[in-house]
């Protein structure tokens, strides 16, 4: 089966895009950018495949008839059951990892002490584990750094409690570890997982298990498809260290708008909010770009702002947007650069304004900057799309809505579930083009 693959690799997360012979997306994947772009990029390629497994799964399963009713239920637990598997294969790593970096006359007469500690560690985080994936589980992040690494500090710290010995020697063998850990590619290990992962979705789902052969030959059928990358196209903040050759490459104002066209046939303006710039851009009736304008020398406006802003407040970045829908009025935040936010954000909690109406001026003021790079770029136009990271967060569409209806009226604004994913659509799209329709032929990788 063909398959055409768009890689965006932003500041913040990378992500990508497999579409199929028909434009149809077929699967997304996205991880965190770490300092390892390359890393990055083979991981989210690798989750976007996954992805696209389970779409097919879907199809083979709807197309048999063997689950009846009970395919949704089932697909949603196959998910979690093979995120749990890919965790445990982790974590299986990461100890093995600790355990290597505890070796030695690093820790002097304490080594074996430590070496015992990551063992109990690493036991109790491995028994919860199931729990971090059952139905409803509510986890701040899918990723293995953040799941692990909030669990293990916290485990670690009453296990080193308990064996009366120092909790920064355990905090300094994850520290060390982790990054090897995170900048493992798994691949190998995904059809095993799969696998496995059904052997659990069928304890878990007794009824299903009755239907096992009717099940288990539909799966094994798409685990037996060859997805072929027949073309990929990288883009994003890092693209630079992408590692195709340049003709694989596409600048982000073009994947952008094309992508955000490809969502929206309609678009005629794009607002993508990434973690580190703002793009404002023009296209035309077949997504090509006409004009654009993005800020790319400050990060003031962007999801690292509101990331700065988080810390300062002590919050996750996930709670500013509920935050600021609570407000009852709107601070008039008078600086957007990141450096003297902080600075203004202490003045006014000093001052007895509430924390929800500071919140709701600072993502005022953030869609402010960005109506002023709209206008450069020619203004909004009908349709409007808003993509990007930032696109997720209600107070700042919230904002966006207000200030376009006092500057330009009623305008029919798109924002996509899945706005993300923009850049990379964009991407899978040129891919699909290069072959498609300019009759390119393979990768071409540096």
């Amino acid at each position: 089966m063909r398959c055409f693959i768009g890689i965006d690799l932003g500041s913040t997360t990378t992500k990508a895009v497999v579409i199929d012979e028909n434009q149809n997306v077929i699967g997304r994947g996205i991880t965190n950018s770490r300092s390892n772009y390359d890393t990055a990029a083979k991981i989210a390629q690798q989750e976007a495949l996954v992805n696209a497994r389970f779409f097919l799964f879907r199809q083979a399963l709807s197309s048999s008839g063997a689950l009846n009713g009970a395919l949704e239920d089932f697909l949603a637990q196959l998910e979690r059951d093979f995120r749990l598997e890919q965790f445990l294969v982790q974590l299986s790593d990461l100890e093995t990892t600790c355990q290597r970096n505890a070796e030695g006359s690093r820790f002097g007469d304490a080594g074996k002490a430590v070496s015992s500690a990551l063992t109990e560690v690493l036991k109790r985080l491995r028994a919860e584990a199931p729990a971090l994936f059952a139905p409803g589980a509510k986890r701040k992040s899918d990723f293995f750094r953040d799941i692990a690494g909030s669990r293990y500090l916290a485990i670690g710290e009453q296990v080193a409690k308990e064996a009366g010995m120092r909790y920064d020697m355990l905090v300094n063998v994850f520290d060390r570890s982790i990054i090897e850990v995170e900048n493992r590619v798994y691949g190998d290990a995904i059809s095993a997982n799969l696998l496995a992962a059904l052997d659990r979705t069928f304890l878990a789902m007794p009824e299903t298990a009755s239907r096992g052969d009717a099940v288990r030959a539909p799966i094994k059928s798409v685990l037996d498809t060859a997805l072929e990358e027949t073309y990929t196209v990288g883009t994003g903040y890092g693209r630079a260290r992408l590692p195709f050759s340049k003709e694989h490459i596409r600048s982000e104002i073009l994947c952008h708008g094309l992508g955000a066209h490809m969502m929206h046939a309609g678009t005629a303006t794009v607002l993508d909010i990434g973690g580190q710039d703002t793009k404002a851009i023009q296209v035309d009736k077949h997504g090509i770009v006409e004009s654009f304008q993005m800020n790319d020398r400050c990060a003031a406006g962007c999801g690292r702002y509101l990331g700065y802003i988080a810390d300062e407040m002590n919050m996750g970045l996930h709670e500013l947007g509920p935050l600021a829908m609570k407000a009852t009025k709107t601070v008039r935040i008078n600086s957007t650069c990141t450096v003297f936010a902080g600075a203004e954000l202490r003045d006014r909690l000093s001052l007895g304004d509430k924390r929800e109406d500071i919140m709701a001026g600072l993502h005022r003021a953030i869609i402010l900057r960005a109506m002023s790079i709209l206008a450069r770029s020619g203004g909004i136009r009908n349709e409007f799309t808003f993509t990007g990271g930032v696109a997720k967060n209600e107070a700042a569409v919230k904002a966006l809505k207000d200030l376009v209806r006092e500057n330009y009226g009623e305008l029919t604004l798109n924002i996509n579930p899945e706005s993300i994913y923009t850049g990379a659509l964009g991407g899978a799209t040129f891919a699909w083009r290069a072959v498609v329709e300019e009759g390119k032929t393979a990768e071409a990788r540096t």
